[in-house]
């Protein structure tokens, strides 16, 4: 049994939906929209959302938001695409620009301060747990674990920059593959499937939509729109506040970012980190782990965190100074959204005509995976600089925060034995952290 074409504004209604309940990372969003687009909805055939997910997962950038374009623009063309895109991360951009201002506003206040002290050994915990998750899908051999822990020593002890070390991995995994390559086999992605005779809209045998055909004039419109908004808004930015204004670095910083963020949000967080806490001094690193937390705990691509600190860099050095801070904080914060995800709508529309075109599976190929193996050592080495900032203090550890090595033994326990998900640690954590500023 087949059914009627999906209608523009019914795609548009169910966008909008998931972009208030895509909680979960990258793996519960993609969950969320396979069990929605393929079991419920039969928009899509497993087989083809599989297509779509392994070349998203290639790409750097946030994968499931990417999974979302490239969805609506196989569905309703560009526009289609835009919107998907779009809806996915707006409802998480003006929920955290809310609660970066209550953030700055009443920050200081004993309620929120205890909350955010339970929060925060928990974030540590996450971490951690991300990292240990992503090494048992990637590391197969002793020789990706060695590159892994290249990568911690390092960004940690020689503080290496991240790009470099991307670099580096990249070509480890390309001239090894040439004398080992069993080494660099693709990780294969499993999704459970519920069984019916109906047929998916789009079904494995669908022909390739016209618009999602490849066309050379549709390929070069997109990459030049693509660069001229890209170029003309960091000109813009630079004419009319300077080059080394923090605006023009903000939309020349996240552009970069969004350039090396393979293997997800928890691969570039050291990256942000090195640029806007080091090197930039725009956040401080307690600033960052709450930005972390309310970015776990909301709707949205992890790497909307970078919209809740660029709000605070933004208030913090009140860049519009006849303005509000609100009004300072609110444009940093958009432009570091719009540079962070154009570059993935760009791909999207640039790649989504030549994987239509293979229906083959896209493989991990060998840079990548050592690139995966070296963003494990990178991610631990996040975990290592947020828990020195909860549990130590001017190098020694603080006699006060016994409750916060309790809060985090609690997270790993609920993480690794009764595989809780993280909302649920959060907001329990910041319940006791609550609890125990009145104790």
């Amino acid at each position: 049994m087949t059914r009627k074409k999906i209608s523009f504004s019914e795609a548009c209604w169910y966008w909008f939906k998931l972009g208030f309940i895509n909680f979960g990372g990258p793996a519960g969003q993609i969950a969320t929209m396979h069990q929605n687009l393929v079991q419920e909805k039969l928009w899509i055939s497993n087989k083809r959302f599989m297509h779509a997910l392994n070349f998203c997962m290639l790409l750097p950038g946030p994968e499931a938001q990417q999974l979302a374009t490239y969805l609506g623009f196989l569905m309703h063309r560009t526009w289609g695409g835009i919107i998907a895109g779009l809806f996915f991360i707006l409802p998480s951009f003006f929920i955290l620009v809310g609660l970066g201002t209550i953030y700055m506003l009443y920050g200081k206040v004993n309620m929120i301060a205890g909350i955010f002290y339970g929060i925060k050994p928990a974030i540590v915990a996450i971490v951690f747990f991300s990292a240990f998750k992503i090494a048992q899908r990637t590391i197969h051999h002793a020789t990706l674990l060695i590159i892994s822990l290249l990568s911690f020593i390092s960004i940690f002890s020689f503080h290496v920059p991240f790009p470099l070390i991307v670099l580096s991995a990249g070509i480890i995994g390309y001239v090894l593959n040439h004398f080992t390559p069993s080494l660099f086999q693709p990780e294969k992605i499993k999704l459970t499937n519920k069984k019916n005779n109906r047929i998916a809209i789009i079904n494995d045998n669908s022909p390739i939509p016209r618009h999602a055909q490849f066309n050379i004039n549709y390929f070069l419109k997109i990459l030049i729109s693509g660069i001229l908004l890209i170029g003309f808004g960091i000109i813009t930015l630079s004419y009319f506040f300077g080059f080394n204004h923090l605006l023009t670095q903000t939309a020349l910083f996240f552009t970069k970012a969004a350039l090396l963020t393979f293997g997800g949000a928890y691969a570039v967080l050291p990256y942000v980190y090195q640029g806007v806490v080091d090197h930039y001094q725009w956040v401080e690193p307690t600033q960052m782990i709450d930005g972390l937390a309310l970015g776990e705990s909301t709707p949205g691509p992890l790497i909307m965190v970078i919209t809740f600190i660029s709000f605070i860099s933004g208030w913090s050095q009140n860049v519009f100074s006849a303005h509000s801070l609100f009004f300072s904080g609110f444009v940093t914060a958009l432009i570091a959204t719009i540079f962070t995800f154009l570059p993935s709508f760009m791909m999207i529309f640039l790649g989504t005509p030549f994987i239509e075109s293979t229906r083959k599976v896209i493989k991990f190929h060998a840079p990548l995976t050592a690139i995966s193996a070296a963003i494990i050592g990178v991610i631990f080495n996040l975990g290592v600089f947020f828990a020195y900032n909860v549990f130590w203090k001017n190098g020694v550890f603080n006699q006060s925060n016994y409750a916060s090595f309790i809060i985090l033994i609690l997270s790993f326990i609920a993480l690794i034995k009764f595989k809780t998900n993280t909302i649920t640690i959060i907001l329990l954590s910041g319940f006791i952290g609550l609890i125990s500023i009145y104790i």
